[in-house]
């Protein structure tokens, strides 16, 4: 799917695509929405810095995930279930 995220901003539709993933009917479709005054705006082949996941992810792996969590597998599933259970409260991101 090409479609990565739609933001609707004061009567402004906005979509944001990944070139690589375009296919023929997704190509009627941009031109379907340019007509519409949809903006679309395609995003560079890797931009994690446009994807909040990719930060979320860094953030565990490099500041919140102790060395000993990876000991064992099974150690290392317990504080990853712990740090996912506990964003937005004990762990948080400031964007």
């Amino acid at each position: 799917m090409i479609l990565l995220s739609i933001i609707v901003l004061i009567f402004v539709l906005v979509v944001f695509c990944a070139k690589a993933a375009v296919e023929i009917n997704s190509t009627e479709k941009m031109l379907e929405w340019k007509e519409k005054d949809v903006l679309i705006y395609f995003l560079t082949p890797y931009s994690p810095e446009l994807n909040l996941i990719e930060i979320l992810w860094r953030r565990i792996k490099y500041q919140w995930m102790p060395f000993d969590a990876y000991l064992s597998f099974q150690n290392l599933k317990e504080r990853l279930l712990y740090i996912l259970d506990n964003v937005g409260s004990k762990y948080d991101i400031i964007f």
